[in-house]
C-alpha cells in the first residue's frame, strides 16, 4: 500500500551498504535489489570496516544488472595503478558495471591509520584522476606529476572498456569544481536541503561553462535512510544515531554543518559527545536538522523526503541503509518501500 501510493513515478535509486549490515546481509540485499528495475546501483563504503574491492568482487557474483561503486575509497592508501587493476578486474567480473568513487578522506584516517601524509588533496586528486584515466585506457603510461610519477606502466590484460566512470566525493567548493571539470559525477553527503539546492546550481553552472564536457554528469547524494512502518520512532532513532556520529567524530562534516545553518545544533551535539561519548547524543538531534539531512520514518514519510530532495536537482539519491533492530525485516521493508 505504501509503495503504490507514495513511490509511484520515482526515478532510479541506489543503495549504500555499510557496516551496519553483516556481510551475509550485504550479499542478500544485493541479490534482492538486483531484481528491482528501479535500482540503478549498489555502493560499498570503506573506512575501517570491510574492504571495498573484495566486497564488490563478491557482489559481481550476486548480481547481474546493477552498477557497483566504491563510496568512497581514499586517494592516499592506494596508488592509481592499484586502483586501475582493481577497476579492470571488477569490470571483467561484472560485465562493465564498475564505478570508481574517489575521495580525499580525512587526516585522522590517512595520517593515523595508513601512515601517509594528508597533503594538498585538490592537487593530488587532479593528478590521481589524470593518471588513472590513462591506465584504465590500456595504453602504456608515463606520467611525471608532483604527487605521482609513473614510468612504463601498462595493464597486462586488455581492459573490457576504455572508460570506467569516476566519481569524486566533494565537500568544499574547490573539490566540487575539480569534480565538475574532470570527473563523470560527484558524490555528496550530509548537505542540508537549502545548501544542496545552491550547490546543485553551482555544479550545473560549472559544467555548462566547461565546453570540454560533452558527457552526462551525475550529481548523486547519499542520504542516511531508515524505514519502519511498524516502529517509525525506531527509524528516527537509528537515523539520528548515524547523523550524531558523523557530527561528533567527523571533523569536516562538523565544520560544514556548523557553517551551513546548524551551528547551535552542532555545538550541542559536540559538547554532548565530549561529556558522554556516543551514548544518547542522538537525542540531541532536533527534527529540523534530521529532516534537512536524512530519510526516515514510514514508507510514506520516506517517499515524501526523497521527492523533496529530488527537487534540488540531484540526478539520483543513494540510500544509506540504516536498519532498525530487526535487520532482516528492515532489509525487506526497505526494498519493498523503494
Amino acid at each position: 500500500m505504501h509503495k503504490t501510493a507514495s513511490l509511484e513515478g520515482l526515478p532510479r535509486i541506489g543503495f549504500s551498504l555499510g557496516p551496519l549490515l553483516s556481510i551475509g546481509q550485504v550479499l542478500e540485499f544485493a541479490r534482492l535489489a538486483n531484481q528491482k528495475q528501479n535500482v540503478d546501483s549498489l555502493w560499498i563504503p570503506e573506512s575501517w570496516g570491510r574492504e571495498a574491492y573484495s566486497t564488490l568482487g563478491a557482489l559481481t557474483q550476486a548480481t547481474t544488472r546493477v552498477r557497483l561503486g566504491t563510496s568512497i575509497i581514499n586517494i592516499y592508501s592506494r596508488t592509481p595503478a592499484t586502483v586501475a587493476m582493481a577497476a579492470i578486474t571488477l569490470d571483467a567480473l561484472s560485465g562493465n558495471r564498475t564505478i570508481l568513487g574517489l575521495g580525499s578522506s580525512t587526516p585522522a584516517i590517512v595520517n593515523n591509520w595508513h601512515g601517509q601524509r594528508f597533503e594538498n588533496p585538490i592537487g593530488r586528486m587532479k593528478e590521481y584522476i589524470e593518471v588513472l584515466r590513462l591506465m584504465l585506457s590500456g595504453q602504456r603510461v608515463n606520467y611525471d606529476g608532483i604527487y605521482f610519477k609513473v614510468k612504463g606502466f601498462k595493464i597486462l590484460h586488455d581492459p573490457p572498456r576504455k572508460n570506467v566512470p569516476i566519481f569524486v566525493a566533494a565537500v568544499n567548493k574547490k573539490m566540487l569544481n575539480l569534480a565538475s571539470s574532470l570527473a563523470d559525477g560527484t558524490l555528496l553527503y550530509l548537505r542540508p536541503f537549502e545548501e544542496m539546492k545552491m550547490t546543485v546550481k553551482v555544479i550545473k553552472s560549472s559544467i555548462k561553462k566547461n565546453s570540454a564536457i560533452d558527457r552526462r554528469f551525475e550529481i548523486i547524494t547519499i542520504f542516511i535512510t531508515s524505514v519502519s512502518n511498524k516502529e517509525p520512532e525506531k527509524a528516527r532513532e537509528r537515523a539520528a544515531k548515524t547523523l550524531a556520529f558523523y557530527v561528533a567524530v567527523g571533523e569536516y562534516y562538523n565544520r560544514f554543518l556548523s557553517a551551513n545553518g546548524f551551528k547551535n545544533e552542532v555545538e550541542i551535539i559536540t559538547e554532548g559527545y565530549r561529556k558522554n561519548g556516543l551514548d544518547s547524543i542522538d537525542k540531541l538531534v532536533p527534527d529540523k536538522m534530521l529532516n534537512s539531512l536524512a530519510v526516515y520514518g514510514t514508507s510514506e514519510e520516506c517517499a515524501k523526503s526523497i521527492k523533496k530532495f529530488l527537487s534540488t536537482g540531484i540526478t539520483m539519491p543513494v540510500l544509506q541503509v540504516n536498519p532498525v533492530p530487526d535487520a532482516e525485516g528492515s532489509i525487506r521493508e526497505m526494498l519493498s518501500t523503494f
